[in-house]
């Protein structure tokens, strides 16, 4: 067969007079994800930024996802497994009782092995699946999940690779990391093949700490723009969405509630759109109802909403507001922005990289500074602050998009596992081999 006959997707090496074809998905390195928060049973949009993040990447790699965590119902043995193997991304979602043995002291450590112990079954029935070892580990977010990896790094020798996304190293919450976990993680960081954060800010802030590696990068969260984009109606006037988990001393969502509430003598008919849940839920639906906010319908509380459906509100917005005191990167943002939807949010962690150049794609303001965002929201609703729409989309999608992303982890994998001769140290699994003599 002539080369240039080749089908599409084969590669093809001549060995003493033969010809070897080999899968291009052969080639794939092998990488096992080790995920701190992934959507599972109870919660099917934690860490959906890291399954984002995966599904990027599984075009470039044989991937696997092995992530365990507390139950927060009823189990009927200490540990569950749900298998989930049939689409493009295999995972394994290990759970263990929250309350083994019922005493307290006792099911911490319990709680501890139990995790460690799900893990290691997840890791056995991966390299069972492939008929190899990984050829790298992936952690998503530290700590538990990037001793694994160092464990298994000085027993198989595999590289591991450390992402993170974690508000907890930004200077507003850095010290509440106690001396053990700052020294635990100053090892795992330092051993890593690789520290990839999805902000400069946040790099900045682990590096601060201690927490270095010599091989840092930075890439960005995923936007899929196959959801988020640019609306063909008009946009709803005078409404403004807010996005986020609700906590409070994060997010500061009672102070857009103020800001807003201020507002509503110069703008009767403004109304304010709060997509989210969390802990503290009712405690900003209580301030709603004493600023009379519910009553008179500014405020609408939508509640936990699919990925569709924010999108659809993000087209329909006048703009998205954020008051968060800390942000690695700042996720709806970036989908706002896909859908062209102007957004006014505060200048905290890795959010003002996302706006260069300034005053391009939306408007900051000073974390906890309410006459500031007053002030930019009014800019907004009376058109001052206008922004291009084809400018923002096109921006998210050169930064976010799902190909962008993917690509660039596919180079960072690259470089890894390239050994020092230069050629990669990927193999094929034994069972994907195909040999045409």
């Amino acid at each position: 067969m002539n080369k240039k006959e080749a089908p599409k997707g084969l590669l093809f090496y001549g060995v003493a007079g033969r010809q070897i074809v080999l899968s291009l998905d052969t080639m794939k390195p092998r990488v096992l994800m080790l995920p701190k928060w992934y959507p599972n049973r109870y919660d099917d949009q934690d860490g959906d930024f890291v399954a984002r993040h995966v599904a990027a990447i599984a075009p470039h790699a044989d991937v696997a996802v092995v992530f365990a965590t507390v139950a927060s119902g009823p189990l009927s043995a200490w540990t569950e497994c749900e298998e989930d193997v049939d689409g493009a991304v295999p995972v394994l979602r290990y759970y263990y009782r929250a309350r083994p043995s019922g005493l307290l002291i006792v099911d911490k450590v319990l709680k501890l092995l139990l995790y460690y112990w799900c893990l290691g079954q997840g890791y056995k029935q991966v390299v069972q699946r492939w008929g190899a070892k990984p050829d790298l580990v992936h952690v998503h977010v530290l700590l538990r999940t990037g001793l694994a990896a160092l464990w298994w790094r000085w027993r198989y020798g595999l590289p591991y690779l450390i992402t993170e996304h974690w508000t907890l190293y930004l200077p507003f919450r850095s010290h509440t990391i106690g001396w053990l976990r700052r020294q635990l993680t100053r090892v795992v960081v330092g051993h890593a093949a690789a520290l990839h954060t999805v902000s400069k800010a946040l790099r900045g802030a682990m590096w601060n700490l201690g927490f270095r590696n010599d091989t840092s990068v930075v890439i960005a969260n995923v936007v899929d723009t196959n959801l988020f984009y640019p609306p063909d109606a008009p946009r709803v006037p005078q409404t403004l969405l807010h996005v986020a988990a609700f906590h409070e001393n994060v997010k500061n969502l009672t102070g857009i509630l103020r800001v807003v509430s201020g507002l509503r003598s110069t703008w009767p008919d403004l109304r304010l759109r709060l997509a989210g849940y969390g802990p503290d839920e009712v405690r900003v639906r209580h301030l709603a109802q004493d600023l009379g906010l519910i009553a008179d319908g500014t405020v609408t509380f939508l509640g936990k909403l699919p990925h569709a459906a924010v999108a659809a509100e993000m087209q329909h917005a006048t703009a998205l507001v954020s008051f968060s005191r800390a942000e690695t990167f700042g996720c709806v943002l970036l989908e706002a922005r896909a859908c062209a939807c102007p957004v006014v949010a505060t200048h905290t962690g890795g959010v003002a990289e996302l706006f260069e150049p300034v005053s391009r794609f939306g408007l900051l303001v000073a974390p906890d500074d309410e006459v500031a965002l007053a002030a930019a929201l009014t800019a907004v609703l009376t058109g001052s602050a206008s922004f291009e729409p084809a400018q923002l989309s096109s921006d998210a999608e050169l930064r976010c998009s799902p190909a962008r992303v993917g690509s660039q982890f596919a180079a960072l994998y690259t470089n890894i596992l390239r050994p020092a001769g230069g050629q990669n140290s990927v193999q094929p699994s034994p069972h994907s081999v195909l040999v045409s003599c």
